[in-house]
C-alpha cells in the first residue's frame, strides 16, 4: 500500500488541548485516535477532533514539519489551524473522501 505522508493537529475542543502529530497513514491514525485505540495523551486528554493537517511529498519532509510545529507558541498553531478551519470543525469528513480517492 502506497504512503502518504501528512502533519496533523488533533483538538479536544475549540480551542482546547492540541496534539500535533505525523503519519503516514492519516485517515487510519485519525480513527485510532477517535476510537481511543492510540494509547497515551489523546486518550487520556479527550484530543479526538482533527482540525488541521496537511500532506508532504516525503515522510521525511513531513517530521521536519512536525518537529517544527510542535516548538510553536500556541498561539502560532492556533492561527495555522483558524487558516485553514476557522470553525475548527471536525476534518475527517474530508479525510473519508481522501482516503477514498488513494486508497488510503
Amino acid at each position: 500500500m502506497e504512503k502518504y505522508p501528512a502533519v496533523y493537529i488533533m483538538a479536544s475542543r475549540y480551542r482546547g488541548t492540541l496534539y500535533v502529530g505525523v503519519t503516514s497513514g492519516l485517515y487510519d491514525r485519525v480513527c485510532a485516535h477517535k476510537n481511543g485505540t492510540t494509547p497515551g495523551f489523546t486518550s487520556d486528554y479527550g484530543v479526538h477532533t482533527l482540525v488541521w493537517y496537511e500532506h508532504w511529498q516525503t515522510m521525511e519532509d513531513a517530521i521536519r514539519r512536525e518537529k517544527r510545529i510542535k516548538e510553536w507558541k500556541r498561539q502560532w498553531k492556533i492561527a495555522l489551524i483558524e487558516k485553514m478551519n476557522p470553525d475548527w470543525r471536525e476534518l475527517r469528513d474530508e479525510i473519508d473522501v481522501l482516503a477514498t480517492l488513494v486508497g488510503d
